[in-house]
């Protein structure tokens, strides 16, 4: 027998039909003559309009095999979204879905398999991370599952978003090992903290794998009267246009719709995200929309469904109470490149923004917690040199280690709770800035919220295939806001808006009180009404008896103490998803209590009865389809595991020569970038040592990595402070891990002093917006605009040299010019060609961003107002 992969083994006379696995294929992957094992298609088909959004997302089993198959997949799904419909197509027949509980439906998928009839099942594992398994996929049969979601989409800032996760990133595990058999089919093992590891850790494909699955997206905006002004897409090129028969402007004057198609040749490797601009921060009005259920009307008792929408009030807080933060900044393997730029630019901005009446710490977390070493122990009070320190501390940070966040989240807890007159006088306020790449998300939630009365946690999440939906569980249950950031040109906008929420919000304590509609006020989601922040609507969900006439009074607390209130009048709707959005929601605060230990034995049949009764998929319910007909006697067949793409921007997975973490637990996050650390240091001065590609189950992640050793003294940080009257003025050191390259020795001592004054911020500018503007060309032609990018850099590098510019930016710039210089193999292609595109991209705007320190002194301190 051969091993192949993680999850089947196969006969020597069935591996002659199949093709050796590609090297480069990664874990778990199978190569065949006829195409890549099993799934080939991914396509998503949305319908906005206004703020709701329907979806039907179909996946693609294709078996090329002479035997049958089963295929386990392990995907993401938006985590706002409610999952109320599951259909498979097969040999032109088509079965319906049946929303059952777990253990039922696994037993019926079960039998059916053994008896050789086809059938599939999808669970959620997590909320927004689900599976699915189709069975008796016969030899050159495709089916196609389709399933089917509804909800709203976020909006703020006169902003909706349409986020739709395509890839599960690697997520830490922690906790010792299970013994005995795993419950999935996952590379990481299960363990006493994340019994279900093995469920979600789906394996990966090295970057550049040549067949990737095909991935078709399309999107039908209908503004529904709002005015939208644009559409932008941050991850993925797009077309956009009209559908057919649309006009220009609708009759009232409002932008018509647009339907949007991502362009062909994209992989899964990324969220794809769409903002949509509604013109105005009140395009969105306070409102409440009423439904009676389906065939109520005529009932005894109607019942329905209500989602209330209120604006907060205009302006700013008359008064910002004085604030006592704690930032908690992830710096774990996971956050290595981009990522860890972007959150020590965040981290920075946030320590910014307080006043000389505030206080605040800093704590910096991996597989250990650290705290900046210059500051006292505890709050300290953000004055010019204790922000200054903070700052220094964060801009020496880089990426190490495993994810251990419960700790440090408690920690930060524990000091925000300790602080006197905290209860009283200031506002108590956790920031936490990380991808969320946790596997242990209920344990966090369980641990954190004994110590959360009184604090409110807002989270940053920065990553292309972030961990959105335990961000916003964590957010959620403190009644603090989530940003998500992902990209570096994001990072601008996102930080305005947490900006904005990190303050004294301007209406506190918010309840509800029926005025005519008869709501049930046990039933409302959230159960926490969040605060009101200025930008931020506040969007309610629950149930009522009776007609669907009257109002519902909103009441609480203005920032100047006084009390502020307003009635909304209920207005029938004809949307038809407010049911399953109030279930969704429902069924999620439950969840999240009973995680975070507030829930008793109901619990689970609670969250089973709403799940069942409003026909939306939980954690303890699955969706199931079995074909009433055998199609293989006898139901032998082989199981796989679907391997997923690499995470766009993982410089983790992207930079270390494929040696990937097998097993992503203990501190192993950081072991692959150790490894690489370790060998270009024994490889001396200036060399480029290529490590060697492990075989394809080796596991570097065994041994908890060590941690770098601090930065040297007068090591500088990523932005430059006002000089402090009792603190030196920081050097500047280099912000980028590179070698000097060979060419770059040779040519700098040929034209040494010789060069003429050039602008180096000026073109790298202009390169910077090139990279920019055509990230959405085609393969060849970004291939020719990276080649001439080197060349400009070359030309750049030897007319600095000697100049008044720091030799570490000459050298960054020399080192960018080899790399994008190497030629591309036919293996590497799309998936090489995007990691040196956002390289560079990163390289040229931090040297774009470098300080220079006479002119950016002054201008550098920003107060929050």
């Amino acid at each position: 027998m051969i091993k192949t992969g993680i999850a089947d083994t196969l006969g020597h006379e069935e591996m002659l039909r199949i093709a050796a696995p590609d090297p480069e294929a990664g874990l778990g992957a199978l190569g065949t003559e006829r195409g890549n094992l099993p799934l080939e298609s991914i396509d998503v088909r949305s319908a906005v309009v206004g703020l709701t959004v329907r979806s039907e997302f179909a996946l693609g089993f294709r078996n090329p095999y002479d035997v049958a198959l089963e295929a386990t997949y392990i995907f993401p799904l938006p985590d706002r979204a409610a999952v109320t419909g599951l259909r498979m197509e097969a040999d032109g027949r088509v079965i319906e879905g049946v929303l059952e509980e777990r253990a039922q439906a696994r037993a019926h998928y079960d039998q059916a398999i053994a008896e050789g009839k086809r059938a599939s099942i999808a669970e959620e594992e997590r909320p927004g991370v689900f599976s699915m398994r189709v069975g008796q996929i016969l030899p050159g049969e495709l089916v196609v599952i389709r399933t089917t979601l509804s909800g709203r989409l976020p909006f703020e800032d006169g902003e909706a978003t349409y986020r739709f996760p395509l890839v599960v990133a690697p997520r830490y595990i922690p906790g010792t090992p299970l013994p005995g058999d795993q419950v999935g089919d996952g590379t990481a093992a299960d363990t006493d903290a994340v019994p279900d590891a093995s469920r979600i850790t789906p394996p990966l494909l090295l970057p550049g794998f040549p067949n990737p699955v095909r991935l078709s997206v399309e999107v039908d905006v209908d503004p529904a009267g709002l005015p939208l002004t644009s559409v932008k897409s941050s991850l993925h090129g797009v077309e956009i246009a009209e559908p057919e028969g649309a006009g220009a402007e609708d009759a009232d004057g409002a932008s018509s719709r647009r339907v949007i198609r991502l362009l062909p040749g994209n992989r899964v490797d990324r969220d794809f995200i769409l903002r949509l601009r509604y013109g105005s921060e009140d395009a969105v009005t306070t409102s409440l929309a009423v439904r009676l259920d389906e065939g109520s009307a005529d009932a005894k008792e109607p019942a329905g469904t209500f989602v209330l929408t209120v604006l907060p009030p205009s302006g700013d807080a008359a008064s910002a109470r004085p604030l006592d933060v704690v930032l908690v900044l992830d710096r774990s393997g996971s956050m290595e490149g981009w990522k860890m730029v972007a959150a020590r630019r965040a981290a920075g901005r946030i320590v910014d923004s307080l006043t000389g009446a505030d206080r605040f710490t800093v704590l910096a977390f991996d597989h250990t917690v650290e705290t900046a070493p210059l500051l006292p122990a505890g709050l300290v009070e953000a004055t010019d040199r204790h922000r200054f320190r903070a700052i220094e501390h964060l801009a020496q940070m880089d990426a190490r280690g495993g994810t251990e966040m419960a700790e440090p989240l408690r920690q930060a807890a524990v000091l925000l709770a300790a602080a006197p007159d905290a209860a009283d006088a200031r506002d108590r306020v956790l920031v936490l800035v990380t991808d969320g790449q946790v596997g242990n998300e209920d344990q966090i939630l369980e641990s954190l919220a004994p110590h959360l009365g009184g604090v409110r946690v807002h989270t940053i999440g920065i990553d292309r295939a972030v961990n959105a939906a335990f961000l916003e569980r964590l957010a959620r249950v403190s009644g603090g806001r989530c940003e998500l950031v992902e990209s570096e040109d994001r990072l601008d906008d996102a930080m305005a808006q947490i900006h904005r929420r990190i303050g004294t919000p301007l209406v506190t304590g918010l309840s509800l009180l029926p005025d005519g509609l008869a709501i049930d006020l046990a039933g409302v989601e959230p159960s926490r009404l969040p605060d009101l922040f200025a930008g931020a609507p506040l969007v309610v969900s629950g149930r009522f008896k009776g007609e669907p006439a009257g109002a519902v009074q909103v009441r609480g607390s203005a920032a100047d103490g006084t009390e502020w209130q307003t009635s909304v009048t209920a207005a029938v709707s004809a949307d038809a998803g407010l049911a399953a959005y109030w279930a969704r929601g429902r069924v999620r605060d439950l969840e999240d209590g009973f995680a975070s230990g507030r829930g008793d034995e109901s619990t689970e049949s609670r969250i089973i009865e709403v799940s069942l009764a409003f026909g939306v998929l939980c954690r303890f319910t699955s969706f199931v389809a079995v074909d009433s007909r055998v199609v293989n006697e006898g139901g032998e067949m082989k199981r796989v595991t679907q391997p997923v793409d690499s995470p766009s921007g993982w410089d983790m997975l992207a930079d270390t020569d494929g040696v990937f973490p097998s097993a992503l637990g203990g501190a192993s996050f950081g072991a692959p970038m150790e490894k690489k650390r370790s060998a270009r240091a024994a490889a001396g001065p200036g060399a480029r040592p290529s490590l060697p590609r492990p075989a394809a189950r080796a596991n570097y992640c065994s041994a908890p990595a060590t941690p770098p050793a601090p930065a040297a003294p007068g090591s500088a940080p990523m932005f430059l402070p006002a000089p402090s009257p009792s603190l030196p003025a920081p050097q500047i050191q280099p912000e980028f891990d590179f070698e000097v390259p060979e060419f770059l020795r040779e040519e700098r001592a040929v034209v040494g002093a010789q060069s003429q004054s050039v602008d180096v911020r000026a073109r790298i500018s202009t390169l910077l917006e090139r990279l920019r503007t055509n990230v959405s060309a085609p393969y060849a032609e970004r291939v020719g605009y990276l080649v001439e990018i080197a060349a400009e850099l070359r030309r750049i590098v030897l007319e600095a040299v000697g100049q008044a510019i720091p030799p570490e930016q000459i050298e960054a710039l020399g080192t960018l010019a080899e790399e994008l210089e190497q030629p591309l193999s036919d293996v590497a292609g799309q998936g090489e060609l995007d990691r040196r595109w956002q390289h560079a991209v990163t390289v040229l705007a931090g040297l774009a961003e470098a300080p220079e320190p006479p002119r950016r002194a002054a201008s550098f301190w920003k107060r929050r107002s």
